[in-house]
């Protein structure tokens, strides 16, 4: 079998069956899917995943740094990177057939499908990832009917006491760009960490929706978005005045991302969040 990814293609001889991955999105969709592992990074691991921590698994380095040692160790039959590890591809290589799962940029959604059914190739388990494709694009139907309906939104990312605001074409765009949210500003600067922005902006831009992801509580640094928004200028905005300040699930978004079941509940947070 002849896999394409994000650095090219790979060829697996057969079922992998001692699966590495370096990307918590693929282990989010793998765990969906049934379909064990038997290492990762260990560090970032979401509660919902927190069987991953176990002793049954081996813990083979950080997102960002394998542990080469470890992995030779091991003897992984397929090593699965994405975005943050994604500079390793060419080492990890080395030791066992890798493939990089990396979705960003633009046509998130048709990014995820590919990788998940990527998966479910590989594993042979299309029939599980056409159904929960299938929930999915119904999900995010009736997120973008509700969103057509709806006011103006603006999704934001808080860290060390600091406000960084996200528009259409940015690293959260797809909120905009693909489940048809409105945006209160076109012309945020689509960055990687976004426009750093002040409490002024926030009620100058007054979007009758806000989410708001908490980066500190996302890499286990403490829930600082609630203390860093309790301002008398915030406490102004219409989308605090009519409760309609989402918290997302920040793990899911700054960590996970782009997992089947991450996904889904990123969706379904949009959803219900427009609902009020």
């Amino acid at each position: 079998m002849t896999i394409e990814h994000a650095q090219g293609t790979t060829t697996l001889d057969a079922t992998p069956e001692t699966v590495v991955t370096f990307d918590i999105a693929s282990l989010d969709t793998l765990d969906t899917l049934g379909i064990d592992v038997a290492g990762l990074p260990q560090d970032f691991v979401p509660e919902r995943l927190s069987k991953y921590r176990g002793d049954d698994y081996t813990n083979v380095g950080s997102l960002f740094e394998p542990d080469f040692e470890t992995l030779a160790a091991l003897q992984p039959d397929l090593i699965i990177v994405a975005n943050r590890s994604s500079a390793a591809y060419d080492d990890l290589s080395k030791i066992a057939p890798t493939i990089d799962m990396t979705v960003w940029g633009a046509g998130y959604l048709d990014q995820l499908r590919d990788r998940v059914t990527t998966l479910g190739e590989i594993f042979s388990h299309q029939n599980d990832v056409a159904e929960h494709l299938s929930e999915l694009d119904a999900n995010v139907e009736a997120t973008r009917e509700l969103a057509a309906d709806a006011g103006t939104a603006l999704i934001i990312l808080t860290s060390g006491g600091r406000i960084s605001a996200y528009g259409p074409g940015s690293r959260f765009g797809w909120l905009h760009d693909e489940l048809g949210v409105k945006p209160v500003i076109e012309d945020v600067e689509a960055a990687t960490h976004g426009d750093p922005v002040s409490f002024e902006f926030l009620l100058d831009t007054n979007p009758d929706y806000l989410f708001v992801i908490d980066r500190d509580s996302a890499i286990n640094a403490g829930d600082a978005a609630r203390a860093t928004l309790d301002n008398d200028l915030v406490q102004q905005m219409d989308a605090v005045k009519n409760d309609r300040v989402t918290y997302l699930d920040s793990v899911n978004w700054y960590i996970v991302m782009s997992g089947l079941t991450a996904t889904s509940e990123m969706v379904n947070e949009v959803k219900t969040a427009l609902e009020r």
